[in-house]
């Protein structure tokens, strides 16, 4: 494979695949890869392909540029498919995700993942990826399907469960919370050494350490001081009641659990400095940028600087052309070989996992964990009962199950009772019309 067809769907979102574009065309064995560029929408995509010209001249790359509105066209007989796509957008399907749970009285943060926001968007994202899958099976049966698309852990779950094209769900928050903490530690992090394990976004160090050194006692210190960064109070508060530190942001974390953000206790909010309804605030500052943002990028004078990411799509596309090995943190599923074994021993055999994995020549080789401290799976497992009942009504068509999911979710059951989360579900699903599939639109919930 001496220059990989790279499919890069969803390529409209011109920042990310910069960063992404710089990665692979930085590396002299992928300079001349085949890049195959496809979006729905013809300006962004059109941005994004005089992007990658001017990344390849700046980094001396001679790569086959090919920007297309044609899924098939770009999917076909690629080795490698990176997906950043976003179903239904920040308007008007983000916007439903966090206005509708507003007239109940439920607030959020980000809601990409959890919650009944992460649960509409598997809805409609699921059944694209799955469609997308469909495509990959005709056209590229053996390719490596990169999904950098949330909610992650229901995305790789909903996908096993449907298709056979090979899937890894890749997310940088394990290395930018290695990167933060050793900031607050005052330590490079390349010094630092660390394991983590669990589930996307709820993943936890099981090692932190530096030169053979743990470094969670000095973590703990912090933490019991008080004096621990204000944007980050909620992780640092779930350090001290588990011990262990999480990957996911605390702006994310705190909307996967019941403790920060509860009906009549504004005094939590002020207190763990939770940035309620920051996910459309940012939607709003980047579509707000776009066009300075798009004048800069395309500007032939303007310098275009092209720094290396700590994305991790790159690094396994560059392993597995040169057979170079590497260690990657990947979303697959806990048993990703049928009677081979749990990755993580105390997590359900179905559900996804977030590991280090191995990649060479062979692709992606998970780790085998064995089993995580008791706490933080108890912890996880409030999260996967969201996401198994939502995969199941996704798998089945069985809309029950969204109102099970809904129920079972953590922060949902903090602030709404029953009655409220089941005609929340049904506005939900009204409002999002087309955009989530047929069968789960009909009917009524139960009484």
């Amino acid at each position: 494979m001496t220059s990989p067809k790279i499919a890069m769907i969803g390529a409209g979102s011109t920042v990310f695949a910069k960063n992404l574009l710089g990665d692979i065309l930085g590396f002299p064995e992928l300079a001349g890869a085949d890049v195959r560029l496809f979006d729905i929408n013809q300006e962004r995509l059109d941005v994004t392909e005089q992007v990658a010209g001017r990344v390849a001249q700046t980094l001396g790359a001679r790569p086959t540029v090919t920007a297309t509105t044609d899924r098939e066209r770009a999917l076909d007989g690629a080795d490698f498919v990176i997906n950043m796509i976003q179903v239904g957008g920040y308007k008007p399907a983000t916007v439903t995700d966090f206005e509708v749970p507003k007239r109940y009285g439920l607030r959020q943060t980000i809601a990409d993942t959890l919650g009944v926001g992460g649960i509409m968007r598997a809805l409609r994202t699921v059944p694209v990826l799955l469609d997308m899958s469909r495509d990959m099976e005709r056209l590229c049966p053996d390719t490596l399907h990169l999904n950098y698309v949330n909610p992650m852990a229901m995305n790789i779950w909903g996908l096993a469960r449907q298709t056979s094209i090979r899937t890894v769900g890749l997310c940088h928050s394990v290395q930018h919370t290695a990167g933060e903490l050793a900031d607050d530690l005052g330590i490079p992090v390349e010094e630092i050494d660390y394991l983590c394990a669990g589930i996307n976004h709820m993943a936890f160090y099981l090692k932190f350490e530096h030169r053979g050194q743990d470094l969670y006692p000095r973590l703990m210190e912090l933490a019991e001081s008080g004096q621990v960064p204000a944007w980050n109070r909620v992780r640092y508060e779930m350090l001290r009641r588990l011990g262990y530190f999480v990957t996911e942001s605390s702006e994310h974390f705190s909307e996967y659990v019941p403790y920060f953000i509860k009906r009549g206790r504004e005094d939590l909010v002020e207190r763990f400095n939770v940035p309620l309804d920051e996910y459309p605030r940012r939607c709003e500052a980047q579509i707000g940028g776009w066009e300075a943002l798009r004048t800069k990028l395309q500007d032939p004078g303007a310098p275009l600087e092209v720094h290396r990411s700590v994305e991790y799509g790159s690094l396994i596309i560059h392993s597995m052309v040169t057979g170079q090995p590497r260690v990657v943190y990947g979303n697959v599923m806990n048993s990703p070989v049928v009677g081979a074994g749990k990755l993580i021993a105390n997590l359900p055999d179905e559900c996804s996992v977030e590991v280090p994995c191995l990649v060479d020549r062979q692709g992606i080789q998970p780790t085998r964990i064995g089993r995580i401290p008791p706490q933080l799976a108890a912890l996880m497992q409030t999260n996967i009962n969201v996401q198994a009942l939502t995969v199941e009504a996704l798998v089945t068509g069985n809309r029950e199950h969204i109102y099970h999911a809904a129920m079972l979710d953590p922060h949902t059951a903090a602030e709404l009772d029953l009655d409220q989360i089941w005609a929340l579900v049904d506005d939900l699903l009204a409002e999002h019309g087309d955009w989530v599939p047929e069968e789960l639109r009909g009917g009524l919930a139960a009484d």
